[in-house]
């Protein structure tokens, strides 16, 4: 049976307790306050849910991520950066990036962003531990991700574009906030086509624990302490940057 978790005290089973299929599902229950999330992640536990079902906690085997170093630039998407009339912007959007993030897509008419779960991230958006990269044509938000950052990992939650690359600029853009500041890994969370194009790769979900162990502040600890970001991730008052700025 899938174990449920009341809403105190916080704690997770052993991720090693995940269900193989559906791949990754460990728990229900819980909550979705500041204290639950950031211990989620730390374990290396994500939530992911819809409007009809409680709130569920995932921990797949294996995990996708992306190390810095590893981005991979097609031709295109290098020529688009250099050349292209994007503005990108750190952490100045945070609320308008999750609400494009959770609009409707082709094919999917309904979202697993709920208004339970924008509350959330917001929240931890105030704390500054949940960070965005938006992409501007002119005025208009075309483009950008969110996640959550801890140490030196940034657990990637989702990414829109309604601009040709524009999710990917942001991405770019990310990476090199990292590799500035010594960031290790981006957390991709499950499988896609088209991360693994832009570099990322399953790992094995022991090896992903492992980069955890090494990352973080007491990963492993259920305590009130979460560490911060300890790569800096720039400010929303002096971030602006052109993609023109990248050779």
């Amino acid at each position: 049976m899938l174990p449920w978790l009341p809403e105190r005290p916080v704690s997770f089973p052993p991720v090693s307790q995940a269900l193989r299929d559906p791949d990754g599902l460990l728990a229900a229950g819980g909550a979705l306050t500041p204290q639950w999330l950031l211990t989620a992640y730390q374990h290396g536990i994500f939530p992911w849910y819809s409007d009809d079902q409680p709130i569920l906690w995932w921990s797949p085997d294996p995990r996708m991520a992306l190390f810095p170093d590893s981005l991979r630039i097609s031709r295109s998407l290098a020529k688009r950066v250099r050349n292209g009339d994007f503005r990108v912007t750190f952490n100045r959007a945070f609320a308008e990036t999750v609400d494009a993030c959770a609009a409707p897509r082709p094919g999917q008419p309904s979202t697993w962003i709920t208004r339970e779960m924008r509350h959330a991230y917001i929240d931890l958006h105030r704390l500054g531990y949940a960070r965005s990269v938006e992409v501007w044509l002119g005025e208009r938000l075309v483009g950008g991700l969110y996640g959550v950052a801890l140490g030196r990992i940034f657990f990637g939650e989702s990414m829109f574009s309604q601009a040709t690359d524009a999710s990917k600029v942001a991405l770019v853009h990310l990476v090199r906030a990292m590799q500035r500041g010594n960031g290790w890994m981006i957390d991709c969370q499950m499988h896609t086509r088209h991360l693994a194009s832009l570099g990322a790769r399953d790992i094995a979900r022991a090896e992903f624990i492992g980069y955890l162990e090494e990352c973080l502040a007491n990963p492993l600890s259920t305590g009130g302490d979460h560490p911060l970001p300890d790569w800096p991730m720039p400010e929303a008052d002096s971030c602006a940057e052109t993609t023109s700025a990248f050779t």
